[in-house]
């Protein structure tokens, strides 16, 4: 009897469970779900109508064939994807000499880089746009990418710099003494531990460029455009179309889901690694 009691009783806690995580997860994803019924929506029944429509493709042929929305996201997808690899060219090797290294004035430095992320975008949209001017590189391909770096290279730096910190230096010795050069070292040792967190950091990279809005906002013009731009086209003076504004929105989030479920393993390795220690 009391062998099923306690078997009835974890039934019970585990369907419990179940039904909480469910409702969660209904909560959490309600606004996509929202968003791609929209994008279902004329504007007449954007107002009227809560579940029950009548569905229409009309805001995928206007966003899809009525504009160049296809144009600014291949160029939202070349200027993140640069982006982000030129980060992480550049920046691992940076977050493994602030983890290594000790040399004058260390934090100092790594502060200084980390408050590049501190510091508001629109702070410094305007210096650099009269330098950009200046030197030719505004509404560029490159201006963009460079400037991006003031957004992914801290996140980069600092996420990377505590996984070098968590490897042993024993294991660098040991390679060492086993005749490996010190950039075999590094690329064959070093670099594949990290990986989980190189890899959460560069999604990360990834959402922060795709997702900006103040740099392109500002940066450019008619030769590059990035879709969070190109989604004010929407945005009229006398109404707004949000169904065509949740079409866009709901291309937009794809690349990033995508990569997400392609590297899931990777990314909760990553942003768990380190959690706990001792």
């Amino acid at each position: 009897m009391n062998q099923n009691k306690r078997t009835a009783g974890s039934l019970l806690g585990a369907l419990g469970r179940n039904v909480v995580l469910i409702v969660y997860a209904l909560f959490a994803l309600f606004p996509l779900i929202w968003m791609v019924l929209c994008s279902f929506k004329s504007d007449v029944q954007m107002y009227n109508t809560v579940f029950r429509f009548t569905p229409t493709l009309e805001n995928y042929r206007n966003v899809l064939f009525g504009t160049d929305y296809f144009r600014a996201f291949f160029q939202n997808l070349l200027v993140s994807g640069v982006a982000v690899v030129i980060t992480i060219v550049a920046g691992v090797p940076i977050a493994y000499a602030l983890a290594r290294y000790d040399f004058r004035k260390k934090e100092d430095v790594a502060f200084t880089i980390l408050s590049f992320k501190f510091a508001p975008e629109i702070l410094v949209c305007l210096p650099v746009f009269l330098i950009f001017q200046k030197i030719g590189l505004y509404d560029t391909y490159f201006g963009l990418i460079w400037v991006y770096q003031l957004v992914t290279m801290p996140l980069v730096i600092w996420v990377v710099r505590g996984y070098f910190e968590d490897i042993s230096v024993e294991i660098e010795q040991a390679a060492e003494l086993d005749g490996y050069r010190w950039y075999e070292i590094f690329l064959k040792t070093l670099v594949p531990l990290i990986k989980p967190g190189l890899v959460a950091a560069g999604l990360l990279a990834f959402i922060f460029a795709w997702n900006d809005f103040t740099f392109p906002l500002i940066l450019s013009g008619f030769n590059v455009q990035t879709i969070t731009i190109t989604s004010m086209r929407y945005i009229a003076s006398d109404t707004v179309h949000y169904g065509q504004v949740a079409v866009a929105a709901t291309i937009a989030v794809l690349p990033e889901v995508i990569v997400c479920l392609f590297i899931q393993k990777h990314l909760v390795r990553g942003l768990s690694f380190g959690a706990v220690k001792g």
